[in-house]
């Protein structure tokens, strides 16, 4: 379910008219996320340390209203729950989209992003379903790289207001503080940076839990 934002007398009403007339209205950030709690409550559950993280973003994500924002021919609208597309590998080397509902209690999701994750690894190439909404981040994991930046491929003449996040390399200290970077990229129109930073500090919260 959505419902239509009232652009007239919304305070970003300038904001977004002025960041959606540019070819690239999308801004991101790159940031450290302290894992080293997360990752001991993840093996201390015996789950998936990428499906807790994921869980915690997604927890993040619907928690931020702006985050929940996206446009259709020019109007704003509110999403009730966001999901995620999220990015899974198979042994040969490539990678399906997949599509994981978000639910507060993690042991149901967690049940269904494994079930995703083994129907993504028994298919074979990039689309394996249909998307009919956009009540979705998009999300991938690049555990092969300490990246401090990224960018994403994206076609200017499609239409898309969806956030991006991805992660990088977890890497440990020598005290044994496990770290990950994460960027996260959005679109200026529906919000700023402001917005990001409440996700991001709302996101190590829970990773800190």
């Amino acid at each position: 379910m959505k419902t239509l934002l009232d652009l007239e007398n919304w305070n970003r009403k300038e904001h977004f008219e002025h960041f959606s007339k540019m070819e690239e209205p999308f801004f991101g950030v790159t940031v450290d996320i302290d894992c080293t709690k997360a990752y001991q409550t993840a093996k201390s559950l015996k789950t998936s340390f990428f499906i807790f993280y994921l869980h915690k973003t997604l927890v993040a994500v619907n928690s931020i209203e702006n985050f929940k924002y996206r446009i259709a021919e020019n109007q704003i609208y509110i999403n009730d729950r966001v999901d995620v597309s999220a990015t899974i590998g198979r042994e040969d080397g490539t990678f399906g989209f997949s599509l994981m509902e978000y639910n507060e209690d993690f042991k149901i999701f967690e049940k269904d992003a494994l079930a995703e994750i083994e129907r993504i690894q028994t298919t074979t190439g990039l689309f394996t379903r249909s998307f009919d909404d956009d009540n979705v981040i998009h999300f991938s994991a690049i555990p092969w790289l300490d990246f401090t930046s990224i960018s994403h491929a994206r076609s200017y003449s499609y239409p898309d207001s969806c956030p991006k996040i991805s992660f990088g390399k977890m890497m440990t200290s020598e005290t044994g503080k496990k770290t990950m970077t994460m960027a996260v990229h959005v679109h200026h129109g529906l919000m700023d940076g402001l917005h990001v930073g409440q996700f991001v500090d709302l996101f190590q919260e829970l990773m800190n839990q």
